[in-house]
């Protein structure tokens, strides 16, 4: 690092990189993980946000699941066979049958599965999978009582008055008071309007659609927060239509008929709960969809969850209260097959448990972090365990946002978005780990454990001098940091090297103002080990391929500055620092649609210089963002290589 160079014979270097790049710049060479682990069972989940049809797909008796995503790049409709039957089923692996389909629903009408989009039913749906459709009703005489283009747009089918003919329910949400970004006051309050979610009845009078307005529950329009997923059943088992709904984040919402089945009158809302407490889903973009799923007679709900996966909340047919009783939600489980954990993955490789292999630790959308194990060669390739989510002083650790972690506003309670390295932080010879998340505080796991034993305690700020300045973050942010306390862009990856080569543990990472700077550890006159302030000191232009959806590079020369968006368009940079050129001097791997390669040309004057040699690949994994980590999983580098967390949740490898 400390080598100088003369510029035109490294850029001379350069443009051969990038023919030779371009050679290998190929979807194939990008291959997604599998777990390796025959019998292995594993939670059920398709890529980000499950949309669930539960259905006797293939006929044979049971309920199977067929799930929508529609993210990239798992994009699809996907088949899950039911295997084993009963309240409590395993599930085949997910089978793609066709392109996904956007607000999709089912609904039962004489026990007969019905699939809808906004203003069409999907007809002959096993055998066409929404290739053909008949049309209901102008989706715009919904849409036009609203200022923004809505979210959601889910539109179902219940015979609401029981005259024999089909009705139609349409849920929509509405933006327009929430707005989406940077609304909060110096105290943390938001002062934007909340989310809305209201229901539509389109009557069937005669054959003829008739829009009705919106239904009311109590005397007042139904309202939820975001998303309502009307789901119109007897839960309750007294002979009339009930309605459940959804919303955003993660509650179901009770409306009981105090009608009849022919005239219905809503009750105002109650939240579902049982002796556990509220029924909570463990994420949000919750789609809840009734079915008998277990068929015992009492009307169930399926629900799909942002990262992918879908619970049965199953009824027990009790009443307490007025209020059906139903199970907390349990996850359904399918036979593994892609290694998998959340959405928005983001793994570090280490040898986590000393046992002489390299094992995974992520962060995920939901602020978890994962441990999962390497258990071996089985094929060629590593053998996985299930993911085991990591604790801190003997509780699961989960990052959240809460009411106002997130930029764009308490919509976004449950992500957290954990991003993170592991290293010896301390020096003690332990395997530590440091964090940013949804916060842009950098934290960190001290590992009190030992070799082979890690065991993390409580979460703990990653001290720097600011060396008389007031501490430098985001101008968005409401709060403000300690004193001691680093806080940059959220969402983007505290990367630890020893940059300087002095045997202390440095940072390379995104700072307040979108930069890629270094942050050099030092001990001060009190021997305690702290950050300075980021230096500005990597250098280039733009990288081919690398602008992602939020994440783009200032196209001039000059510091890098890998975002130069505010606000909830900031951060989540994610990066890797390897030889991938095997020159001897550290390159860059960052996010983009797959991974972007920057170029160490060479160090002068302190400032180190890059250039971008574009995509690995041309493979999609990303709408927002991807994560890369360097992996050695043969035991003379036979499978070293970039292995990317992808969008969907998944692993994509490439040996180099």
């Amino acid at each position: 690092m400390k080598n100088c160079f003369k510029l035109f014979v490294v850029l001379t270097a350069a443009l051969f990189l990038k023919t030779s790049l371009a050679q290998t710049n190929d979807p194939g060479n990008l291959k997604i993980v599998e777990y390796n682990n025959p019998g292995l069972v594993v939670e059920l989940g398709v890529g980000l946000w499950a949309w669930p049809m539960p259905m006797d797909f293939d006929e044979d008796g049971d309920m199977d699941l067929l799930v929508s995503c529609p993210d990239k790049p798992y994009n699809g409709i996907y088949f899950f066979e039911n295997l084993t039957g009963g309240a409590g089923p395993v599930f085949s692996p997910g089978q793609r049958l066709a392109g996904a389909l956007k607000d999709v629903q089912v609904s039962y009408i004489n026990n007969q599965a019905r699939v809808l989009v906004p203003g069409y039913e999907l007809i002959h749906f096993k055998k066409t999978i929404g290739a053909e459709k008949d049309s209901l009703f102008p989706i715009q005489e919904i849409l036009k009582d609203f200022k923004k283009k809505p979210r959601f747009n889910q539109w179902k089918l219940v015979d609401y008055d029981n005259d024999g003919d089909a009705d139609i329910v349409v849920g929509v949400d509405d933006w327009s008071d929430y707005g989406w970004d940077n609304a909060f006051d110096s105290k943390g309050n938001w002062i934007n309007g909340p989310l809305h979610g209201y229901v539509y009845l389109i009557e069937n009078t005669n054959g003829t659609y008739i829009n009705k307005g919106r239904l009311k529950a109590g005397g007042k329009e139904i309202d939820q927060y975001g998303a309502p997923s009307p789901n119109f059943a007897d839960f309750d088992g007294d002979g009339d239509l009930d309605l459940i709904c959804g919303e955003f984040l993660d509650q179901l919402t009770w409306f009981e008929n105090t009608g009849t089945r022919e005239k219905p009158v809503y009750a105002s809302g109650k939240i579902l709960s049982n002796e556990e407490g509220v029924l909570k889903m463990d994420l949000e973009m919750i789609i809840p969809v009734a079915v008998d799923f277990d068929r015992d007679g009492h009307i169930d709900l399926v629900v799909g969850d942002e990262d992918g996966r879908v619970a049965l909340i199953r009824n027990t047919g009790k009443v307490k209260k007025g209020m059906p009783v139903f199970k907390s939600p349990v996850y359904f489980k399918q036979k593994a097959e892609h290694l998998k954990f959340g959405a928005l993955v983001t793994p570090y490789s280490t040898d986590w448990d000393d046992d002489g292999d390299e094992d995974l630790i992520a962060g995920n959308s939901a602020g978890y972090i994962g441990f999962i194990e390497n258990l071996g060669n089985y094929d060629g390739m590593p053998r996985w365990a299930a993911p085991a989510l990591l604790k801190s002083a003997g509780k699961t650790i989960r990052i959240q946002a809460g009411s106002n972690g997130s930029i764009q506003g308490p919509a976004e309670a449950k992500w957290g978005y954990t991003t993170l390295s592991v290293a010896d932080w301390d020096g003690d010879g332990l395997k530590d780990i440091i964090i940013n998340s949804i916060w842009g505080k950098i934290q960190w796991y001290k590992n009190t454990g030992k070799k082979g034993s890690p065991v993390l305690s409580n979460i703990q700020d990653v001290k720097i001098d600011w060396q008389g300045s007031a501490p430098k973050q985001p101008k968005w942010n409401w709060f403000k940091a300690k004193p001691d306390q680093l806080v940059t862009q959220w969402r983007t990856t505290p990367y630890t090297i020893d940059w300087n080569d002095d045997g202390l543990m440095d940072i390379v990472m995104l700072d307040h103002e979108g930069y890629l700077a270094f942050f050099e550890r030092f001990t001060n006159a009190k021997g305690n080990l702290m950050l300075k302030p980021g230096r500005r000191i990597f250098y280039g232009s733009q990288a081919s391929g690398f602008d992602s959806r939020h994440s783009v590079m200032e196209n001039t020369p000059g510091p890098l500055r890998l975002n130069l968006k505010e606000n909830g368009s900031s951060g989540r940079v994610k990066l890797a620092i390897t030889d991938w050129n095997n020159d001897g001097k550290p390159d860059i791997i960052l996010n983009s649609l797959n991974a972007s390669v920057l170029i160490n040309q060479g160090e002068e004057n302190g400032n180190v210089y890059f250039e971008g040699i574009g995509q690995v690949s041309d493979k999609v994994l990303a709408g927002h963002t991807t994560s890369p980590t360097i992996v050695h999983w043969g035991g003379n580098d036979a499978l070293a290589g970039l292995l990317i967390g992808a969008e969907d949740g998944h692993f994509y490898f490439m040996k180099k």
